[in-house]
This record gives C-alpha cells, structure tokens and sequence, in this order.
C-alpha cells in the first residue's frame, strides 16, 4: 500500500471509531476535525498519488462526513434524532465497506518492479516497425501489412528525470482486465507502476557495442510483462527488444492510436479435434518466428543508422540471443533456427513445428515450471492417465494420446538440444506465470493457482540469475557458473538433464 492512500483509510477506521466511541455530546469537535484531516489526506493522496477505484468507498465516506460533521458544527440547532437501529446499520455498513476496500488494496496494490541488478543505468526506446512484404492474416479485415510494436532496453549513461511508467499505454489496461474476466477498470492503478529505465537516454559509453536479445511474450500476454527481465539484462550489459506480437496480445496500441487484440485464441477452438489444432498452433508459430526474423533486419537497419535511435552503431549483431515464454519459448527455440542467432532460453513452453524441422545444433537452455515439469515427467516415465483424471482434467484418452506423442518429439529435440551445452532445469513452486511479470500483480493469486506458492521477488530473482548467467556464458565467453549444477544459493531451482 502506499503511505497516503494507507493514511486515508485508517483516517476513515478513526472517524468511525470517534463517532462510536464518543458521547453524543462530546463528539462533534473530534469528529469535524478528524473529518477535515481526512479530506487533508485524501487531497494530498489524489495530487501525490493519484486517484484509483478501489478506494472509491473511502472518498465516499471521507466526504460524507465532512458534510455532516461541518452542518453539524457549523449548525446552531441540533442535528435532527436518526433511530438506534437505523445508525447501527450505517457504522456497520461503513465498517464493511472499508473492510472491502482494504481487501481490495491488498489484492490490487500499487506494486513496485524489482530493481535490476547490474552496473548500468537502463534506457528504453520503442520502435514501430512494419513489414512490406508479409500480409497481416490474424486482421479482420486482411487487407493490410504485418505491423509490430518492439520496446527496446539497453544500457544507458546516468538518466536525468524520471523512471518510464511500466505501461506507458494505459488505454490498453481495460483490455488486460477483460483478459482475465474483470471489469475493465480493475488494472487502471497499473498507470502509477514505475520502471526503472529512462525514456530515450543516450547508450552507456563504457562499451563500444552490446550483445543483442530478443524476447517473445507467451499467448494473450504483452511486451510489459518482461520489463523487470529486460531491464536486468541490459543492466548487464545487453540490449533487450521485446516483440509485441500483433493480434497475440492482450492488447497493443499503434502511434497512431489503433489498438489491437487478441484474435488467436480463436485458432484454439474447444470444438477443434487434436490434429486441427495443432496445425493452427504451428501456423501461429510461423508467424510469430517470422517476427523474429523481421525484427532481427530490422535491427540491421537500425545499426546502420537507416532507422534513427540512439542504438545506431552500438549493437553487436555477431553476438545475438532469444528468449520467450509459454508460446514465445517455442518462438525462441524455432527462431534459434536462424543462423545469426546463438543461443536461447525457453520460458515453460512447449514446441512447436516439430514435424518441419531438423535437429537444433545449438545451446539451449530450458526453464521450466514445476508444474510443467511434472506433465513432462509424466510422458517420461510412461504413466497413463487414469478415467478419473481424465474426468476431472475435462480431456479424452485419444486427445491426451496424441499429446504424449508429441511430448515425445519434443522430449528428443530437447535431449539433442542440451548435448550442444543447454540445459533442462525446473523451479520448485512455481507455475506457468512465475515467469512473466503478471506475477507481481496481485499477492493472491498464488492463492488462486494462478502463480505457485514460491513468493514472486524470489521467482524474478531466480530466473534473471539463470537467464543471465546462460547468455553471459555463451554470448560474452564467461564461465557459466550457475550452469554448471545445483547452487546452494538457489535451492529451488533443480536439474534434470539426466532425465533426459
């Protein structure tokens, strides 16, 4: 909570403890003046702070009683007589509301991002890019180009003002709410979440050029939900462009002030059979690699000065590196494909386009959740799901059979992947959105089993220390320590390349 909004509310808890507590007679000082104190809190909150909708109760009640205990003092005559019951009921439902309205800001908290943790200051710039020679097929309207908005962190020199908001394009939170089930205001306070990176400041001078990663949100996510991983990156030294992928967001908003939305989830139709939705999977994929491969000569273009940004001349395009979660894992792993590209990290994502590839003779390092983990080591060891299992996972025996013969394939991609230097690791306590940042948004929703029971500082904390360490070791020739087996350090985070 922060300090001011924390002070509105047990300022109102004070005026309802005052009116209560205190003898008719005896109450209408204190409470005029506790009643103005509020106000005074509730002034510097809306101008330090800024307003949000899950305090909407205590502005209510904070004027309210402004205006009764100010008629009340200011009045000459005595305020008319309101039956017991009729007041019991109103302390009461002031209570329960302001219950509520603390359960709500503990639920949705201004929350802020983990600091970065190495020696450069960061920056950010945000590039939109359109590529002439691919139509857009996901639009409604199929009549245009593949547009895509990249968000670019890297080193900077010291920054000067302040930190970028988190989302900038606050438009777009309703959709993010809409996403989840919630009505569309519920994620207006993400507005005041600060980053840690300056809006176009110039490149640190420290080197000559960084080593370039590009990044891949998982399915209905967003380039937003990997800022604190970008910006621990480039803290380190890397430039860091994460590709919102057009139509595979939640939501995306264009210079000109488009918005876009996901439209690929109707490629995974309940009504699909196996085989059916696994070619929209792979069709989708295509795509979502071809952004890569865009992006990367994009970046050419920038290097060269032909795109104008403070990047020009400082990207090392010799050394290059991917990484994605959930669907943007796979994007990595298939976009490791490409021979400018060295090595990348998979993010709790099954592969996919399987069937059209050859082995991937590069390192890769796979990331898993445990609960990911687990499905995995399931096909493993050859267990069968039992019709109970079936029932409660809502799936049929033929659809988890085609399942495990894929996870097969993808078992062996990943054995022939790791003999090149990757590895195969999971974080105990975890599930599929500890690796995104959409775990910092609500402490409940590891009671939800929408994150796992590991607290969502530790997780970020685990997964930027491997993250890094992989890329340090094969994009700047580093050891590697942290790849070379269990670290006392970080307990949670287990090796199961054997299993392989």
């Amino acid at each position: 909570m922060r300090l001011f909004e924390l002070l509105l509310l047990l300022s109102n808890i004070g005026l309802i403890a005052l009116t209560v507590l205190l003898k008719k007679g005896r109450r209408r000082i204190p409470v005029f003046a506790a009643s103005g104190m509020a106000t005074l809190l509730l002034g510097i909150h809306w101008t330090v702070e800024g307003y949000r909708v899950q305090l909407f109760f205590p502005y209510c009640i904070t004027i309210i009683f402004l205006v009764i205990s100010g008629c009340s003092h200011f009045k000459k005559s005595g305020p008319k007589k309101i039956p017991r019951f009729m007041l019991g009921s109103a302390y009461t439902a002031i209570a329960i509301l302001l219950v509520v309205t603390a359960g709500l800001m503990y639920a949705f908290p201004v929350f802020k991002l983990p600091e970065p943790t190495g020696e450069f200051k960061v920056g950010t710039q945000t590039f939109h890019l359109v590529d002439t020679n691919r139509e857009e097929i996901f639009d409604e309207a199929r009549d245009g180009k593949r547009e895509l908005m990249v968000q670019v962190w890297y080193p900077a020199q010291d920054g000067t003002g302040k930190y970028a908001p988190f989302i900038p394009d606050t438009r777009i939170l309703q959709y993010m709410a809409a996403d989840y089930g919630l009505p569309g205001f519920t994620f207006q306070h993400l507005k005041y979440v600060s980053s840690h990176a300056y809006s176009g400041a110039e490149v640190s001078s420290v080197q000559n050029s960084y080593p370039l990663i590009l990044a891949n949100p998982g399915n209905g996510s967003s380039r937003f939900l990997h800022t604190s991983q970008a910006e621990n990156l480039a803290s380190h030294g890397y430039i860091v462009a994460v590709i919102d992928h057009t139509y595979n967001t939640f939501a995306t908003e264009f210079p000109d002030g488009r918005i876009t939305t996901s439209t690929t989830n109707d490629l995974f139709s309940p009504g699909h059979d196996y085989q059916t939705s696994r070619r929209n999977r792979d069709k989708l994929g295509k795509v979502l690699t071809d952004d890569v491969t865009f992006a990367l000569d994009q970046f050419e273009l920038i290097q060269s000065g032909q795109i104008p940004s403070h990047l020009k001349g400082r990207i090392d395009l010799g050394h290059v590196g991917v990484f994605g979660h959930s669907i943007g894992g796979a994007t990595a792993y298939d976009a490791s494909y490409d021979p400018q590209i060295a090595v990348g990290i998979d993010l709790d994502g099954g592969l996919y386009r399987l069937d059209d590839r050859e082995d991937l003779r590069k390192p890769f390092l796979f990331l898993n959740s445990e609960s990911y983990f687990e499905k995995l080591k399931r096909v493993m060891d050859n267990r069968v799901y039992t019709d109970s299992e079936l029932k409660r996972m809502g799936s049929t025996r033929e659809w988890e059979d085609q399942v495990t013969e894929d996870k097969k394939l993808e078992l062996e991609r990943m054995r022939q992947t790791v003999d090149e230097g990757g590895q195969f690791l999971y974080i105990e306590n975890t599930e599929h959105l500890n690796f995104a940042d959409i775990q910092f948004i609500s402490p409940i929703f590891d009671k939800l089993g929408i994150t796992g029971k590991i607290a969502p500082e530790k997780a970020n904390s685990v997964i930027n220390a491997y993250m890094l360490d992989f890329f340090d070791m094969y994009l700047k020739n580093q050891v590697g320590i942290l790849m070379k087996g269990p670290d006392t350090r970080f307990p949670e985070v287990k090796f199961v390349t054997s299993l392989l």
